[in-house]
């Protein structure tokens, strides 16, 4: 019989660039060993600079792609990205609430890198409403995770992360892990909060540049490690480890971000002394010197 392996659905939008979006969960989950049922819920106008226009899909169409290959074989996770508009939302959610045993990992896309808005208001609020409280995983950078419970909080000022990681896991999520790439910090500091109020922060060197795509990388990373069976805090160090290094080994092929790696293992470097790796439902070489994350 063949080798089967664990299959991850996605719903994402388009990058042609393949730096983010649903070219990038594919590269991310194959590269960890699983195989990628992609939905499309937009297409984008994009390269490497921003976001120049995008086309969200009908909420039929999305909700038949991601019906059609859930009929047809086993998920082992979701992983859900970009999403477009409140119907598609709406249509997600009954969706995945037929399967509440199979994890879901949300990375809520509001903004591009470079800032282009991709979630009003509305759609905010019905993610919160309607999706948080069926998440495993939230994965939201620090930007997102502020805006996400602006009105949760009677504070004119921005909260702390402790408090944003509060009232989001007040909202249903199972866990959050909020980035820190976005805070003026030495280093960039993860932290994985859980709803028994355990905190696991890791920190990692601050790479020079900015990439496109790194957000996407580690909540597909996240989807990726559960479908192998990890535990959470096991699979969310995994992920964090492999996505350091896609962006350490990170190029840049347009005039505008880096764009992760994620298949960083499999190039024929000679240069490097990292051993190759074996695949445990991830591939990583072993982490190079400096780059351990400190807990």
């Amino acid at each position: 019989m063949p080798q089967s392996f664990p299959a991850v659905l996605v719903f994402a939008g388009t990058d042609p660039t393949s730096g983010a979006g649903l070219q990038a969960d594919i590269l991310t989950l194959a590269s960890l060993g699983c195989h990628p049922l992609s939905v499309v819920t937009a297409v984008t106008v994009q390269d490497t600079l921003g976001v120049e226009d995008f086309l969200v899909l009908d909420a039929t169409w999305v909700a038949d792609q991601a019906r059609a290959v859930l009929e047809d074989m086993p998920v082992a996770a979701i992983k859900i990205g970009m999403l477009g508009s409140v119907e598609i939302i709406s249509a997600i959610a009954e969706i995945v609430s037929d399967y509440p045993d199979i994890p879901l990992v949300l990375d809520p896309i509001l903004a591009s890198g470079r800032g282009d808005e991709l979630a009003n208001e509305d759609l905010l609020d019905a993610m919160k409403d309607l999706l948080l409280p069926q998440t495993t995983l939230l994965t939201p950078n620090s930007l997102e995770a502020r805006r996400l419970v602006l009105d949760e909080i009677d504070d004119e000022e921005a909260p702390d992360l402790d408090v944003c990681a509060e009232r989001l896991l007040d909202l249903g999520c199972g866990h959050v892990l909020i980035t820190g790439a976005h805070e003026q910090s030495a280093e960039v500091a993860n932290a994985l909060y859980s709803p028994d109020g355990a905190v696991q922060t890791l920190s990692w060197e601050r790479l020079p540049g900015s990439y496109h795509g790194s957000g996407c990388t580690l909540a597909s990373a996240c989807a990726a490690l559960l479908a192998q069976g990890l535990e959470m805090s096991e699979a969310v160090k995994a992920a964090q480890e492999f996505t350091y290094q896609t962006l350490r080994f990170g190029y840049r092929p347009g005039m505008g971000q880096y764009i992760p790696d994620r298949l960083f293992w499999a190039r024929d470097d000679e240069s490097d002394d990292d051993p190759k790796p074996s695949c445990l439902g991830g591939c990583t070489r072993s982490l190079p010197t400096g780059a351990t994350p400190r807990a």
